[in-house]
């Protein structure tokens, strides 16, 4: 499974547990799926975390690469 497929597929049991509808029972094997998709989504944002750099030029000019962080990349998503 893709990560963007995980957090499609998250987005869709955090919306059908917020229907008032949803049985119990329904709603626990949401929330056990839900957890699951949670735990895949962080460890591919961490794994991506690790592989993902930013070449940057110092004031030198010389390129030189630098780590982004998970808290990096959430924020160009605010």
């Amino acid at each position: 499974m893709k990560f963007d497929e995980a957090l499609n597929r998250l987005e869709e049991i955090v919306s059908d547990l917020e229907k008032v509808d949803v049985s119990v029972e329904d709603a626990l094997v949401a929330y056990e799926e839900g957890i699951k998709l949670v735990k895949f989504c962080s460890k591919k944002l961490s794994e991506i975390e690790k592989k993902i750099e930013l070449i940057t030029k110092s004031s030198s000019g010389k390129l030189k690469a630098t780590s982004i962080t998970e808290k990096d990349l959430l924020k160009g998503e605010s």
